[in-house]
């Protein structure tokens, strides 16, 4: 009977929550904000439709564990390295900042000293899910913003072990000094020994079990490393959420760890889900409505004071005003493994009843109000410029002579590759220019190599008047944001009706808006990659050069209808132009399915060609263009593969990159 319960309890909260979770889609919601409010529905202080609730805790467990397994899946040690000093420096300033005015603001509340720091570490995480994909839905993962919020968001994650290890200490648990620590050494040796197995013998094991070609029995290996790693170090003083974390930190190294990822992701967002509707059905709605201002105030208190800590926190690293606002706002809600240390608490007393009502009701609401702040936010950032008089560029006197002094120059926004490449052509060119970039280490870095760059907003109009955009013959605008791109090339064109605005945006679906704001020019990279990627493709047929070049450049001055397309070059048209040319083939792209054959494989052991008839051109990884692989590269879920080859063969060559049913 037990376990006719469970399973009648796990399909009523999965009932319930796909109607919430649709819901709350729509309404551009989180989906964890809807797991939390379905678990609130059916817990025991509402409807009471689930019979057990320990046996859905006991799942939810499992879930914990997994998605701290798939986090260090994600993160990998050599990712963490690449984010360097902004991860290190505003990751450890907003963390230790946070926790540090939460406990002190509780201090004066009155509570004790382990109670108001366990405070503190709660509200210093962020949420992973909600603020990474509000920032890609709107396109601002590269703007200066999105990639400082990263580097702060992979500090947290990291700073989640320590945290975990300190609550124990905060409630004194620990025992005296000595067997505390014995227990924290043999937790270290545990979490070296775990190193060195995972990366010296994990790899080989996992190598074994491929050579069988048994994609089935790869999953259960990847299962069994995560859980059993976890279980095994918890057997040394480290939690099971740790363990799992270390494990799939270290198996992330290997060359099986992104095919280790897209095979724990499915189990992970299903007993992620378990995880947060059980810590809804904790919730009472009765405690909340208790006290509904008490609730609120807190929530938008914790808010404030968590944006103004991660403000100065990225300003720290010399970013403009705007940028660090920009931070603040994106990080300031409480996160999902805020659950897991409170859960960590609860049962060590530095959480009360009353005080975890409030903090599940405080979390809710900053999740819930997380996206609206990330969209207000450039609004609450010019709001906050002009209250504070901030001026967004000032220049030395002798430098701003200079500038004030050119006449008929280019402005350049954006000191990227694209930038750098343009501020080279130009200097060597004798052609007058200025640089504007938001990213201060770039900008050290350019002034030391002599280029006449400055640190300010390319958007704004007051720095573009400071560089004289009244005068300048040539704008470009060769910036990350899409936002960023509208704004600035609408500023310049209310400003200066007679500059050439030249933009370099990422889609094809922007360049109407773009030349409806003003731009004289746009140059879609996803357009001139499905060119380049095109004339590769027939040149290998052995097609003349100057045939290729005609199509190519009708094409262009037929400004990029042809390839119109919201998600991906229109590889329609490209067969339509091979036929015209007198290809007989398909050109076509796919995209590269989770759990799909080719997820997680080389493409040279996975004999496409051979199997299908069908050749593989290129792929596309977010921005990079991958034409020749690389010994160690492999297919990963959400490549955009291009494919070459007869009409009939094509259904065979896609079936290798389809997603499972269900999938």
């Amino acid at each position: 009977m037990h376990g006719e319960t469970l399973l009648r309890d796990l399909v009523v909260l999965v009932a319930v929550a796909i109607p919430i979770v649709l819901v709350a889609r729509r309404l551009r919601v989180p989906s964890i904000a809807g797991f939390l409010l379905a678990g609130v529905a059916i817990g025991p202080h509402a409807l009471g439709l689930i019979g057990d609730p320990e046996a859905v805790q006991r799942l939810a467990d499992v879930g914990v564990v997994l998605l701290l397994f798939a986090v260090g899946l994600e993160l990998s040690v050599s990712r963490i390295l690449g984010l360097g000093r902004a991860m290190l420096q505003a990751g450890g300033f907003q963390v230790a900042g946070t926790i540090a005015a939460v406990a002190a603001v509780c201090l004066l509340a009155g509570m004790s000293g382990g109670r108001a720091a366990c405070a503190g570490i709660l509200v210093a995480v962020s949420s992973t899910t909600i603020v990474l994909k509000t920032l890609a839905a709107r396109e601002e993962l590269d703007a200066p913003h999105g990639r400082v919020v990263v580097a702060v968001r992979v500090f947290q994650d990291l700073a989640v072990v320590p945290l975990m290890l300190a609550i124990p200490m905060l409630a004194g648990t620990a025992g005296s000094p000595r067997a505390a620590t014995l227990e924290v050494t043999l937790s270290l040796l545990a979490v070296g020994a775990a190193v060195v197995v995972g990366r010296f013998v994990v790899p080989r094991l996992l190598e074994l079990i491929l050579r069988e070609q048994n994609r089935e029995l790869f999953t259960l290996a990847i299962v069994i490393v995560g859980l059993g790693a976890a279980y095994l170090m918890s057997l040394f003083g480290v939690s099971l959420a740790l363990g799992a974390f270390l494990a799939g930190l270290v198996v992330s190294e290997s060359e099986y760890g992104l095919q280790a990822l897209s095979d724990v992701l499915p189990f992970r967002d299903v007993f992620a889900g378990l995880f947060f509707a059980s810590v809804g059905m904790l919730l009472d709605p009765a405690a909340v409505s208790a006290a509904p201002g008490l609730t609120f105030g807190l929530a938008l208190g914790t808010i404030a004071l968590k944006a103004v800590v991660t403000g100065l926190a990225v300003a720290s690293l010399g970013a403009g005003l705007q940028t660090s606002v920009l931070s603040g706002l994106a990080l300031a809600q409480i996160g999902e493994f805020s659950f897991v240390l409170a859960g960590a608490a609860l049962p060590l007393g530095l959480v009360t009843g009353e005080g975890y009502q409030l903090f599940l009701a405080v979390t809710v609401l900053s999740m819930l109000l997380a996206p609206f702040l990330i969209t207000q936010a450039p609004v609450v950032a010019e709001a906050i410029a002009r209250f504070t008089g901030h001026v967004p560029l000032t220049l030395p006197t002798g430098e701003q002579v200079r500038v004030n002094e050119l006449r008929d120059h280019v402005i350049v926004v954006g000191y990227g590759l694209n930038g750098r490449n343009l501020a080279r052509v130009l200097r060597g060119a004798g052609i007058a220019y200025v640089v504007l970039e938001q990213n201060a280490q770039a900008v050290r870095r350019g002034r030391s190599e002599g280029e006449p760059i400055y640190f300010g907003d390319g958007t704004n109009a007051e720095v573009l008047e400071r560089v004289g955009l009244r005068r300048a013959r040539v704008l470009v605008l060769a910036i990350a944001a899409v936002h960023d791109e509208r704004r600035g090339t609408a500023v310049a064109r209310r400003l200066n009706p007679a500059v050439h605005i030249l933009v370099r945006t990422r889609y094809m679906r922007e360049v109407e808006e773009l030349q409806r704001l003003g731009a004289n020019e746009v140059v879609p990279e996803e357009f001139e990659t499905s060119l380049e990627i095109f004339a590769r493709v027939l040149r290998r047929y052995g097609l003349p050069s100057s045939a290729i070049r005609r199509e190519v450049e009708e094409a262009r001055g037929q400004h990029y209808e042809k390839l119109r397309d919201p998600a991906r070059p229109d590889a329609g048209h490209l067969a339509e132009l091979a036929a015209t040319l007198g290809v007989g083939l398909d050109v076509e792209t796919v995209e590269v399915g989770p759990g799909s054959p080719a997820a997680g494989g080389d493409p040279r052991t996975l004999r496409i060609r051979s199997r299908t008839g069908v050749n593989v051109v290129a792929a596309m990884r977010g921005r990079e263009v991958i034409y020749e692989a690389s010994p160690g590269f492999r297919f990963e879920a959400g490549d955009a593969v291009v494919l070459v080859g007869p009409p009939d063969a094509m259904p065979r060559a896609r079936e290798l990159f389809r997603a499972p049913d269900g999938v």
